[in-house]
């Protein structure tokens, strides 16, 4: 009995319902074994009747059968009304919830994106558009309310920092964490809170991709000793688009091109295949291209050449830059 009552509402409104059904389905077969020749008629009639159905394929004929359908009616209807209500009401507090942001995620693998403003959505269609088969959750203070059917995202709401939201979002399981700076808050500020989610992180799943997005070029070195796998410099690259944009000498503009690669591109590096050994940039370029793979640079000693001359020759410690297609 201790156990029964340690089951959800629901689940025990339904165990008390089929009990009840099968009683006053036992019991008329047990009074009018004529009308009623199997137990599984009287249980079905005691459906009908509780649910106030009424198909009429099964009716009780003397005055005790009577009386017990009266008090089925009374007691069975009511009873199978109040666990309909239940349930339409534990639904509209399920959805409510997870709009709110109050259910935990149980999935893995997934992507948990830090904090909810234009980039976060923007990298969220990407996402769809190109990498169907992830599961995204989204960890923000700052929304009520989430659309979560319109970007296909898990919401938990709460302080990224806190490990009681991290493991809502189950970030022991997940596979990447995406922080973005908020831009409420002072480039300084918006830096210390991210370093510090990146802390909260790493401490909760110490083998998590994380990639941080820093605005101060002081604080970058502190968010890789946080634990960030990789710091995007947003302000550094925005500085660069703006400098080319500014002296660029031709009629293509450097911040629409660069946004349609980005979207539609990736870069990747690769080691010196054998068969490129002692070649020339020109020669690993036509290779390439047979790939449907783009080169457009290479790494030597650390340092990034882009676009060498064609007559480079290549060493078998070097790494090529490619541009390749998103898939």
């Amino acid at each position: 009995m201790t156990y029964y009552f340690r089951l959800p509402v629901i689940i025990r409104l339904f165990l008390t319902v089929i009990l009840l059904m099968c009683l006053f389905g036992f019991t008329i077969h047990l009074i009018e074994p004529v009308h009623f020749p199997t137990i599984f008629e009287g249980i079905w009639w005691a459906f009908v009747t509780g649910s106030t159905v009424g198909y009429g394929d099964f009716v009780p004929l003397s005055t005790l059968g009577k009386v017990i359908g009266i008090t089925l009616i009374l007691a069975g209807g009511g009873l199978v009304t109040f666990y309909m209500a239940t349930i339409s009401a534990a639904t509209i507090k399920k959805e409510q919830d997870i709009i709110k942001g109050d259910i935990a995620f149980k999935g893995r693998d997934h992507i948990v994106f830090i904090g909810w403003n234009e980039r976060t959505r923007q990298l969220l269609e990407m996402m769809k558009t190109y990498q169907k088969k992830d599961t995204f959750v989204l960890i923000d203070h700052t929304l009520k309310k989430f659309p979560h059917k319109e970007h296909a995202c898990h919401f938990v709401r709460g302080d990224s920092t806190s490990d009681e939201t991290l493991k809502k979002a189950n970030i022991q399981q997940a596979a990447y964490a995406i922080i973005t700076a908020d831009p409420a808050k002072k480039e300084h500020e918006a830096d210390q809170a991210s370093i510090l989610t990146t802390v909260a992180i790493k401490g909760n799943s110490p083998d998590i991709h994380i990639v941080t997005e820093i605005l101060t070029k002081e604080q970058v070195s502190n968010a890789k000793r946080a634990g960030a796998t990789t710091v995007i410099r947003s302000n550094d690259f925005m500085g660069t688009l703006f400098y080319q944009e500014i002296f660029r000498v031709s009629t293509v503009q450097p911040f629409d091109l660069l946004i349609k690669i980005l979207a539609t591109q990736q870069f990747s590096s690769v080691g010196m295949p054998e068969t490129l050994f002692d070649q020339t940039f020109l020669d690993a370029t036509t290779a390439f291209v047979s790939e449907e793979r783009l080169l457009i640079g290479l790494i030597r000693n650390n340092e990034i050449w882009m676009n060498p001359p064609f007559q480079t020759p290549l060493k078998k410690e070097d790494k090529l830059l490619l541009l390749t297609p998103l898939n």
